[in-house]
């Protein structure tokens, strides 16, 4: 029975690698082929779907600027964590990369997973609003009863 498994030209062609990219990545262990790895001279390589997705992640990291050494600190890191990184993003400004997790939690792949906060200044307004809104409900509440009695 074939193994299925995307080979080696059609990978180049769908990530936008070149041969020599995909071979040094797969022996220096950055994104191994996890359908079948090659064993020796005349073997091929066969990726699968999710391999793709990490290429491609790969190469729009490096894309942004981010050195390879770099990105294969992100990688690590997020091949460590207890979730999948589907439904994360990744933000970058060439030097550091980010993981969004949600807009309140960002976390630093360079730093092994270091925390950082984010603010939202809209949410920090209007979570003012409503508790000023609240403040000014209970003293009218508080005003009327005592005046009441």
């Amino acid at each position: 029975m074939a193994e299925q498994g995307y080979r080696v030209p059609e990978v180049c062609n769908i990530v936008g690698i070149t041969y020599r990219q995909l071979d040094y990545w797969a022996r220096t262990g950055l994104v191994r082929p996890s359908v079948k790895d090659a064993k020796g001279s005349g073997s091929q390589r066969l990726y699968s779907f999710q391999d793709l997705a990490m290429l491609r992640l790969i190469k729009r990291m490096l894309d942004s600027g981010v050195n390879l050494q770099q990105v294969r600190k992100a990688m690590k890191t997020l091949k460590g964590l207890d979730q999948p990184a589907l439904g994360t993003t990744l933000v970058s400004d060439g030097h550091r990369i980010y993981q969004v997790e949600s807009p309140e939690a960002v976390v630093d792949l360079l730093a092994s997973g270091q925390g950082v906060f984010a603010i939202a200044v809209d949410k920090v307004w209007t979570d003012l609003e409503g508790t000023l809104a609240k403040s000014a409900g209970k003293k009218g509440r508080s005003a009327r009863a005592a005046g009441g009695a």
